[in-house]
């Protein structure tokens, strides 16, 4: 029970605080703020201060900030619509970041008591190894990139080189003495212990570094931007075809799978390690919904921002805009289209659990 609680709570606060950025933006950017909620249905609460009405509301699962002129067209002067370009787009993206901000955030407290990291060295060489020397692969070199897709993380060698497919070569970038070497490797034959004969690259990575101050910012900085790389690797497998709907998850399948990770990782390690295990899960979950936030989708940040360009450019070219009953019309349509896609896949995540 615990950790569905938690998972509601992550839910309620990732969406809250997205809601905030748009209320700190909107305030700067001297935008009137009608209403700002945390926690959406009834209202228990509510303080009216200056033109804003703060209220906490029943259902701590997000919650909203109401700016005049979001929806339609207004006259007062300090409505959203009455805004230049750079503010509103200021206002659109404020809500992303901070879910991104809140994910690194997130990472950084979780690694601020670490005492190493992982690399992803070269720690060793098959026998036999074909390439091995200065024009090749050394032990002490650094994986850079592998087929083009940056190393952040000893765990990103194993996932970019599963990704790449069964073929029997592979591009790796290595850095050297501060200078980046790119090398083509093919699988060779070698033999185990038993004297099995397998097929495979011939290297083995890893490493460990003191996780001074500077490297756990820095490894805070690259968990955070691997979670932007895997919601992008996500999209691509949707787009491709290689993953499908019974890869997605909504609110309800992510509430699920958190609930086992703090199942699982509780019997291993702990309770504490459990936690930890969701934190970094709510940090991925933040990330994901920062990225998929500013995708040009109707009714997302990301569709606002595209409209706000369109608008831009028809400005330029014919000296006129869109009028906003269509734009509204076609984020009315977006949304209609984004619940119903969102029912369709809670409604897929119930039936899995069954």
């Amino acid at each position: 029970m615990v950790y569905i609680l938690a998972a509601i709570l992550i839910f309620g606060v990732l969406i809250a605080v997205h809601e905030f950025g748009h209320f700190l933006a909107a305030k700067a950017c001297g935008v009137r703020v009608n209403e700002f909620s945390i926690g959406m249905g009834p209202r228990l609460l509510h303080k009216t201060k200056g033109e804003t009405e703060y209220s906490v509301r029943l259902l701590p699962i997000g919650g909203f900030c109401a700016m005049e002129g979001e929806e339609e067209d207004s006259d007062d002067p300090n409505a959203l619509n009455n805004k230049g370009f750079w503010a509103k787009l200021l206002i659109f993206v404020a809500g992303a970041f901070m879910n991104f901000l809140t994910g690194f955030l997130i990472v950084l407290c979780l690694y601020a008591g670490a005492g190493g990291f992982y690399t992803a060295d070269i720690a060793a060489l098959n026998d036999g190894f074909p390439q091995e020397g200065e024009n090749g692969i050394m032990v002490g070199d650094t994986i850079y990139a592998i087929n083009g897709e940056r190393v952040y993380l000893k765990s990103d060698v194993s996932l970019i080189m599963e990704l790449s497919g069964s073929g029997d070569t592979l591009e790796m970038t290595v850095l050297r003495d501060g200078k980046k070497l790119t090398r083509t490797l093919t699988k060779q034959t070698y033999q185990d212990e038993s004297g099995r004969e397998y097929k495979a690259y011939g290297f083995s990575y890893g490493g460990i570094v003191e996780a001074t101050p500077g490297l756990k910012l820095k490894y805070s900085w690259y968990q955070t931007i691997d979670y932007v790389r895997l919601v992008r690797l996500s999209l691509q497998m949707l787009v491709s075809g290689s993953a499908g709907v019974d890869d997605l998850s909504g609110p309800v399948g992510i509430v699920s799978t958190i609930t086992e990770v703090g199942k699982e990782t509780e019997a291993k390690e702990g309770f504490g390690a459990a936690m930890q295990s969701i934190l970094f899960f709510a940090a991925m979950i933040a990330v994901n919904l920062a990225v998929m936030n500013l995708l040009p989708l109707p009714a997302l940040d990301g569709g606002h921002v595209l409209f706000l360009l369109v608008n831009r450019i028809a400005l330029l070219l014919v000296k006129k805009e869109i009028p906003s009953k269509y734009l509204n019309a076609v984020n009315g349509i977006g949304f209609a289209l984004l619940m119903a896609l969102m029912l369709f896949v809670t409604f897929h995540d119930i039936v899995k659990l069954f």
